[in-house]
This record gives C-alpha cells, sequence and structure tokens, in this order.
C-alpha cells in the first residue's frame, strides 16, 4: 500500500516542502530510502523500527520503500523521523487511511518511542503556514518556539503513539493555545543596565547615539575601563524587536541549533561575543552545510569583537561585505544559501599591546614600532566601515565610589526609540528603518544637510583627509544626533559633534 505525509526541509532559514512516501510490497524484507538523504535521514530506519515497535506497533515485512520528493533536493536532518514513521504504519495498515496533506509533521524519535526536539521548527512551521497548512504536530519541547505563529493549530505531542493516535481520531490531541508577541514582549528583562555604569560620560553619549541611528562603534582605551559593559548594556538601550524581527532572529537561532528546548520566541536582540580566536567560517558561517556565522547569528543584534587586534586579518577583513549590504551569502560545494546579516558591529581595544599608550593614568612602555604593528592589524577599509570611534579613559576613584547612579536604559531606551520612529517614518518609502542603512541616494534626498553643516563637513574633509564613505557616514551620524535633538535639518553642533567621533583614527592609525 501506498501513503503519503507531509515534512519540510531546510534550506538556510527557509522551508522547502517535502513529500514523504512509503510503499509496502511483499516478498523478502528489504528496505530502500531515495530522496538524496543524508546519513542522519538514512539512519532514520532504525531509530523509527524500533521506534513503532515499543509504542505496540509491528515492524514492516516485504518491500519497503520510503521516497522522498522532490528527489534532487537534500534533505538533512532527523525531522523526518516522525513522518516517515506515520507513513510506513499507514501504508503497512496498522491505521486507517487517512488524508495527512495538511498537516505538518515533525520530530525525531528515539529509540522508545519519545519525540525528542529538532532544529528549525519555527521556519518549518512558518513555511507550513505559508503553504496553506494549518496543523502541525511537533515534539512538545519544540511547541514553545512557534506559539507566536497564528493562524495554526499546534499539537505537542510526547510519543508516535500519541501522534498517530492523534491522527486517527482515538484519542486527540489539545491544541495549545498560542501567544501574541505582546505578550512575549511584556517579558523582556533586560540582562545589562547603564545605570551600573560609573562615569565614561562621553561613551555613554556615543552608545546613545550609536543605538538611535544603528551605527557601528569602535571602542579604543586602556584596561578595566569598562568598554566590555558599555557593550552589554548596547542591547537594554535599543528599541524592542518589531514580531518580524522577532521571527527573523528567532529562526536564524533556531536552524543553527542555538535554542535550548522549550524556549520560545527570542525578545531581546541578540548580544554576540565570539572569542578572539574564531575562524572566518566561524564569523561568516560555512562548514560543509553553510551553517550561519556569528555576524548572521547577531541579525537584529549587536555582534561585539573585544580586543580587536587579535582577531586574524582574514576574519576581519571578510565582515566587511556583510556590514555592508547586511546579507551574507555562502557558498560551499553541498550548499548554497543567504543569512541575513544586519546587526551594529561593536568592537573594542586597547591602544598598544601593553594597554596604556596615551593614558593619563600609568606609562606606556611599548616602543612606536610595536604600537603601529598592533594597530595595523586593524585595515583602513574596516575602520572606514566603524561609523564612531571614541577613547575611553579609565574612570577616577570619586566617580567609581560616588553613590550617584546615572541614567538608566529605560530612559536612554525612550530618547532612542523617539529618534527610531522618526526615522521610520523619515524612510516610511525607502525599504530601509534607520539612519545607518542609508544609502548615497538616501542622504541626497531625505538627510537635509544645512548649510552651515555641509561648511563644517568640508573643513573637517580637507583637514582629516577622510575617503568618501566617511563623509557619507559622517552625514548619517550627524543626521541621528539631529533625530536624537528633535531637529528637522541637521545643524552645525550636531555635525561638529558627528565629526569628533570620526577623529580618533587621525591620533593612532596616522602616526
Amino acid at each position: 500500500m501506498l501513503a503519503r505525509t507531509k515534512c519540510f526541509a531546510l534550506q538556510g532559514i527557509e522551508g522547502v516542502p517535502v513529500t514523504v512516501e512509503a510503499f509496502v510490497s511483499g516478498g523478502q524484507f528489504v528496505f530502500s530510502m531515495v530522496g538524496l538523504p543524508d546519513a542522519a535521514v538514512r539512519e532514520s530506519r532504525e531509530r523509527v523500527f524500533a521506534a513503532l515497535k515499543n509504542n505496540g506497533f509491528t515492524t514492516p515485512t516485504g518491500h519497503v520503500t520510503v521516497n522522498l520528493s522532490p528527489a534532487d533536493l537534500k534533505k538533512e536532518g532527523a525531522a523526518f523521523d516522525l513522518p516517515i514513521a506515520v507513513a510506513i504504519a499507514i501504508a503497512t495498515r496498522q491505521v486507517k487511511p487517512m488524508d495527512t496533506s495538511g498537516i505538518l509533521l515533525m520530530g525525531e524519535l528515539a529509540l522508545d518511542g519519545r519525540l525528542v526536539p529538532v532544529r528549525g521548527a519555527l521556519s518549518m512551521v512558518i513555511a507550513a503556514h505559508e503553504h496553506g497548512m494549518r496543523e502541525v504536530i511537533l515534539p512538545a519541547e519544540n511547541a514553545a518556539e512557534v506559539q507566536a505563529v497564528q493562524g495554526m493549530l499546534v499539537y505537542p505531542a510526547h510519543t508516535l503513539y500519541e501522534a498517530i493516535m492523534h491522527l486517527t481520531g482515538a484519542a486527540p490531541l489539545l491544541a495549545q493555545e498560542q501567544k501574541s508577541y505582546q505578550e512575549y514582549r511584556d517579558q523582556r528583562q533586560i540582562s545589562y543596565d547603564l545605570s551600573s555604569v560609573r562615569g565614561q560620560a562621553g561613551a555613554r553619549r556615543a552608545l546613545e547615539v550609536a543605538a538611535a541611528g544603528g551605527h557601528n562603534m569602535l571602542m579604543v582605551g586602556v584596561p578595566g575601563s569598562g568598554k566590555t559593559m558599555l557593550a552589554r548594556c548596547l542591547p537594554g538601550i535599543l528599541p524592542q524587536m518589531t514580531l518580524e524581527e522577532a521571527f527573523e532572529t528567532t529562526r536564524i537561532h533556531s536552524v543553527a541549533g542555538m535554542l535550548t528546548p522549550g524556549s520560545g520566541l527570542m525578545t531581546e536582540r541578540p548580544f554576540r561575543t565570539p572569542h578572539h580566536s574564531a575562524s572566518m567560517p566561524s564569523l561568516i558561517g560555512g562548514g560543509a552545510n553553510a551553517a550561519p556565522g556569528e555576524i548572521s547569528l547577531a541579525h537584529n543584534g549587536v555582534l561585539f569583537l573585544d580586543e580587536l587586534p587579535e582577531y586574524s586579518r582574514v576574519a576581519l577583513e571578510a565582515l566587511r561585505q556583510p556590514l555592508e549590504d547586511g546579507v551574507c551569502t555562502i557558498t560551499r560545494v553541498r550548499a548554497h544559501t543567504q543569512y541575513l546579516s544586519r546587526c551594529m558591529l561593536v568592537a573594542s581595544m586597547n591602544p598598544c599591546p601593553c594597554g596604556y599608550y596615551g593614558s593619563a593614568v600609568r606609562q606606556c612602555r611599548c616602543g612606536s614600532h610595536e604600537i603601529k604593528r598592533y594597530l595595523d592589524r586593524v585595515s583602513g577599509p574596516l575602520l572606514d566601515r566603524i561609523d564612531l570611534h571614541i577613547e575611553v579613559d579609565a574612570v577616577p576613584l570619586e566617580e567609581i565610589t560616588d553613590s550617584k547612579k546615572g541614567e538608566d536604559s529605560a530612559t536612554v531606551r525612550q530618547r532612542v526609540e523617539k529618534a527610531r520612529a522618526l526615522q521610520l517614518k523619515r524612510f516610511e518609502h525607502a525599504g530601509i528603518t534607520c539612519n545607518a542603512q542609508m544609502n548615497n541616494k538616501h542622504i541626497e534626498e531625505l538627510a537635509m544637510v544645512s548649510s552651515q553643516a555641509n561648511a563644517v563637513l568640508s573643513k573637517a574633509m580637507e583637514k582629516y583627509q577622510l575617503s568618501m564613505r566617511g563623509y557619507m557616514r559622517m552625514i548619517k551620524v550627524a543626521r541621528t544626533i539631529s533625530d536624537l535633538r528633535g531637529e528637522e535639518e541637521i545643524s552645525a553642533a550636531a555635525m561638529a559633534e558627528a565629526i569628533q567621533y570620526r577623529t580618533l583614527d587621525a591620533k593612532y592609525w596616522s602616526r
């Protein structure tokens, strides 16, 4: 007998429909699986047969053929176990024939028939909804991950037996109650609050400007000056994610297997901190199956590179294109996919190997050649893509011991959200959401630079010999500062502050 069930395969973060066909005929026992299965899918035979037997069903006899259609699409992962088991149970007439064409089945099977959570559940459920399917049976530990998808009846199952009894109508499962995104947003918690940062008024201001416009930022300063703490506070002052952003971010983390079982939709913006020994594929993405890298896992959030010069030159240079385009294209022999990578790059570094060049606290013990070689590990083109360069010095003792706290993250976030609201209105028909995403055309048509600001910018270009990219990025930062001030046009004062954030490379990299 022939039986069919429905599942989805993953290509990047997109789900592609797959029909699982099982055909059982007489004769000597032979099991064949076709349709470009990988090793994990081929091994499903052992898991499926053991699960069927341990859940009160019999293993098939005769010639068993399982086809995963379309045949030219690579099938990866263990999510096909459940649809294969159900198709075999129907094909061997152990349950009555039924129409499962509108039901998405997914789940890995343990040998005792338990349903084990799989990666990419959210992507598959969203894809199923887009293809007109309205029901899904999945492992109970994946249920929270898809709880925000509206218009789907989600049936969490713990075992293969529960799933089959639901399909036959003998013991229907209860559909879980779906959540609105507002309920998720109300549960958001800030990991690091800006009120815990002592002193550093200039760095706090730069952090606010970066958050308001989505700008990249570099902090140069002595060890222990609070660079890492400032960076960790950044997600807390960024605007809350929209539902679309939350879906994008959660799908990437789900496909990468980064979500803990039972966790729901991500509402806090990601903050990724790869170690400086990270390779280029781990930052950009890659491997045999073109998995997402750190820059994609930081999508809609922050990628923090601590000790920037310690990263390999090859890995840092590979960041240039994804930072510019907001998309990372991964091409391998067996896979080709694209991952979104629109994130804020925040980097920190010491000014020299010993960490105290230019410090008022301690004397530097490095020679000029050592300092130059250390700083030259960060290339000019990469620096050019970082909008704000700030210097962070040691915090004076009186500010450390001062009992008065600075502004908290919630207060700063209100100003950031107000500035972002102005940008959303300005870019309503431009297809972008913040100032950092503007291209040359947007700048010409929407930046609104005053004549006084233009004059200030022209003088700065002559003095610091900045590139065309630096010129455009200063306008973007000045536009953000004007938004924080509530000014319609970019004023000379806003432009002067923006220029101030681009002068640090003249101190360190023009030696």
